[in-house]
């Protein structure tokens, strides 16, 4: 018979394993100092906040919740303090649920075409707006987690027309936050607030805020940038993964103005005016349609003028130093675990098979049989370090075969 649960307060207990003293935390904050100030939630224009460096890559300023050994499971589990997340359900019509939607890694025929994926919880996924096509101010109500991707999103409401909608969240916002998209364009008052006409400078200080959705041309060069379409007229799809960001590095006005004053110059001095090719007329229109902007890989590319991006960084940029702590938190995530092929048949892997740990000394292969390193099929051929067969080299082997 269950008895009742008794008040530890003021009683003495004959046990050493029970203490009268208060609960202590499951769960202890591992806060660390961060050499950055903290930012305050506002919508007021501030350079400091809106082209704010990157967020540090190390584990200094990171705080890690961990817990109380209470169980294996929760021994090594780390997570990310976001304590100002939404704590209740999604936006009902805003989701659908997530049915046959390539859950198990399978194709067309049931056939497994990606390995490692299957089962997970049940999820609802909701309907990012990653274009944010609509114009007017817009009020942050909330931010909030969403389990089919690493960044957090943020429910918006618009002032005008109170329509909800979900945007991948930047990093530092904040419920009460006021977020506008300038992708159809200027409004009719910052026309007016700049005398209708374009200041470079004016346009910058009042749209370039963090959260904001511009086009890549009303952009100043050094911003930070995330959710960067690839096509004019199609939503964001760079740089939509937690902390991820790129940065705009050169427009094309710029480096065709400069290309222009340098072409002048030399004119000035040979007295001749230079012929201008079909092809580099091709050349300076393509540099003039197009910004670059450099990747976190290091890659630089070319995108059109008028794709969209956002202001700042993915949310969530501590998302890289969480640790699950056990195998059925991958299993919760839709990962199936992954077997070495050591450990295998012989049947089932090159690697397989043999007396004890021996992979019959071949070299690394995938399960099919193709060579998974030294190069082989692994990176472009312009990489590939190629052996250059020297006239001597090829002499001696003529004399090695006798000729």
């Amino acid at each position: 018979m269950l008895q009742p649960r008794l008040a530890l307060t003021g009683l003495r207990l004959p046990f050493r394993c029970l203490s009268a003293r208060s609960l202590r935390p499951y769960s202890t904050v591992r806060e660390q100092e961060d050499p950055s100030p903290a930012e305050p939630a506002t919508a007021t224009f501030d350079p400091t906040i809106t082209f704010a460096p990157p967020p540090t890559r190390d584990d200094a300023g990171v705080n890690i919740r961990s817990y109380k050994p209470r169980t294996p499971g929760i021994r090594h589990l780390r997570r990310p303090v976001n304590d100002h997340l939404w704590k209740g359900r999604p936006v009902q019509k805003l989701t659908f649920p997530k049915r046959g939607h390539g859950k198990g890694g399978r194709n067309n025929t049931g056939r497994v075409t990606v390995r490692h994926q299957g089962g997970g919880h049940k999820r609802r996924i909701r309907t990012v707006d990653f274009l944010r096509d609509a114009p007017g101010p817009q009020l942050v109500e909330r931010i909030e987690h969403d389990p089919g991707r690493s960044a957090h999103i943020a429910l918006l409401r618009n002032q005008e027309t109170k329509r909800l909608t979900y945007i991948v969240a930047a990093e530092g916002m904040r419920a009460g936050d006021v977020v506008e998209s300038y992708m159809p364009g200027i409004p009719e008052h910052l026309w007016k607030s700049m005398g209708s006409t374009v200041d470079p400078g004016v346009l910058a200080a009042r749209t370039a805020w963090r959260g904001n959705c511009l086009p890549l041309h009303m952009m100043p060069v050094g911003t930070l940038i995330f959710n960067v379409g690839l096509r004019p007229g199609k939503g964001g799809q760079l740089c939509r993964s937690a902390g991820t960001f790129a940065t705009v590095i050169a427009k094309g006005t710029n480096q065709l103005a400069a290309a222009q004053q340098a072409e002048a110059e030399a004119e000035e001095e040979t007295g001749e005016k230079k012929r201008v090719s079909q092809r580099e007329q091709q050349k300076m229109d393509r540099i003039a349609q197009h910004v670059t902007i450099r990747l976190q890989s290091g890659e630089v590319r070319l995108i059109h003028k008028d794709c969209c991006a956002t202001v700042g960084v993915a949310s969530n940029p501590n998302h890289q130093y969480r640790q699950l702590g056990k195998a059925g938190r991958s299993r919760w995530l839709n990962i199936r675990p992954t077997v070495r092929g050591l450990a295998m048949n012989a049947m089932d892997h090159p690697h397989g098979g043999g007396r004890g740990k021996s992979k019959g000394n071949v070299n690394p292969k995938s399960p099919w049989g193709m060579p998974a390193k030294s190069g082989y099929k692994t990176r472009p051929k312009w990489k590939i370090n190629k052996a250059v067969v020297t006239p001597r080299v090829r002499n001696q082997g003529k004399r090695r075969r006798g000729n």
